[in-house]
């Protein structure tokens, strides 16, 4: 029998005490759980969880201001408290101050913590007070970034664009649908799949908009189950954001194609899930009418099983998932891949924005040990590439070591040929490195995820 009197508040705290998890996982798994909710109490649960955790640094700061007791020296259970509380008051205009601070009482006492009430309460209202003057000292308080990454950034980037991609990742990260224009596998044509899923959308309260970048690509707000909408199960869309969008469309696939003869064309992805951009390589080929096969591959399992669940149902017969590690050479496929796409395992700082807790995982020596990993990965995926093929490096972080250091590596030590990229992308995103092969998107700055793109070919 559903409980339909679920306290929200409660449900959320036990969300941020959940250990060993992923956020994006956590807020999955209890919206599935609880979808009997209004949408109204699930967008509740989804905004104080994620504000709760995302501004983490700012909220300890402020409570550390206003209480004797720092954050660092009280029950987890408490801080956790806290930290809701004061997020629901500097941040949720919807919810009163006083409804803030009580309810937080109130939690404090179910999980037997009565005792502490009267310090609970007291320290809410005081910062309730004095929210209009609380002033924060740095830009890892503002933005709630540790500050190794602010300063790294900030060497790397100057100090007025870490501002805006800091910014840009606290903004909200709407979903981001890719319609396939592929009417002879999922049974209906374009425009009539983007219409018929607007208006689902818009009967939901919720509301769907074109990207400036892609025509393919669709923004999705105010709905949270994008599996009941209609001809999903055709596989008439997919969720993609658009920088893995962009990153398929820099490989200038249709060129390719038209010029492969008669023998089949090969992609081998090597990091393929969740398997977007195979996809969407998939679909290309499929307009371009022509013999091909999609190699995918990832050293998951289970990830793998998902993949092939996906491309069964979108109806790529072409494309298939296997289980493979991609540090270790198949001697077999040297020399045999018309396009290689090495979406290579990154720090995952351009995606904090959507997965809340990497800034909080993350360390500079783990960085350090995932450039070599990167590496020997781009190594085995340069010796795929026949002569004339091309390869796609790209990362969703923000890190010159991890992206503009392995594309020169590759440039100069694998000898691999940088090819523009002003041919295949939009116009508006035309810098100087991209005639030069490469891409740094940067959130707020663009209008995407912070993502690395670079091609290469090996010379014929």
């Amino acid at each position: 029998m559903m409980d339909c009197n679920v306290n929200l508040r409660l449900l959320v705290m036990e969300m941020l005490l959940t250990e060993n998890a992923y956020s994006h996982v956590i807020v999955r798994d209890v919206l599935n759980k609880y979808n009997y909710l209004t949408q109204q109490e699930k967008s509740f649960i989804k905004r104080l969880y994620e504000g709760t955790l995302e501004r983490q640094i700012e909220l300890d700061y402020v409570i550390n201001e206003f209480s004797k007791v720092k954050t660092q020296k009280m029950k987890k259970v408490i801080r956790v408290i806290m930290r809701m509380g004061v997020y629901q008051i500097l941040y949720m205009d919807a919810v009163p101050d006083a409804a803030a601070c009580n309810e937080a009482v109130k939690l404090a006492q179910k999980k037997g913590f009565a005792t502490l009430k009267g310090f609970v309460n007291g320290v809410l209202r005081t910062i309730a007070r004095n929210k209009e003057t609380i002033a924060y000292t740095s830009l890892s308080v503002k933005y709630s970034m540790p500050e190794w990454i602010v300063d790294m950034w900030t060497a790397q980037l100057g100090s007025e664009k870490t501002e805006l991609v800091l910014a840009g990742l606290l903004r909200e990260r709407p979903v981001t649908l890719r319609f396939r224009d592929v009417p002879e596998i999922t049974g209906v044509d374009f425009d009539s799949a983007v219409n018929a899923v607007r208006e689902a959308i818009v009967r939901q309260g919720g509301k769907m908009e074109g990207h400036p970048y892609l025509p393919c690509a669709y923004r999705v707000s105010g709905t949270d189950d994008i599996t009941r909408l209609p001809y999903y199960e055709n596989g008439a869309f997919v969720i993609q954001d658009v920088s893995s969008m962009l990153a398929v469309t820099a490989v200038g696939i249709e060129k390719i194609a038209h010029g492969a003869g008669s023998s089949p064309l090969r992609v081998i992805d090597l990091c393929a899930a969740p398997g977007g951009k195979s996809m969407l390589a998939a679909d290309l080929l499929e307009k371009c009418d022509i013999n091909y096969a999609v190699i995918s591959r990832d050293i998951s399992e289970h990830k793998i099983l998902l993949m092939q669940e996906n491309f069964d149902r979108c109806g790529l017969h072409h494309a298939k998932a296997a289980v493979a590690d991609a540090c270790m050479m198949q001697d077999e496929l040297a020399g045999t891949a018309d396009i290689v796409i090495a979406d290579v395992p990154c720090s995952g700082l351009g995606v904090i924005g959507r997965k809340r807790d990497i800034k909080y995982n993350v360390t500079p020596e783990a960085v350090a040990g995932i450039i070599e990993l990167q590496r020997k990965i781009l190594q085995v995926a340069a010796s795929y590439v026949k002569p004339g093929g091309r390869l796609l490096f790209s990362t969703c972080t923000i890190n010159r070591d991890e992206n503009e250091k392995n594309f020169m590596w590759l440039k100069n030590d694998m000898k691999m040929t940088p090819v523009s990229l002003d041919d295949v992308l939009p116009e508006c995103l035309h810098t100087d490195t991209t005639r030069d092969g490469y891409l740094q998107l940067l959130p707020g700055i663009h209008d995407t995820d912070g993502f690395f793109i670079s091609v290469f070919t090996s010379e014929a």
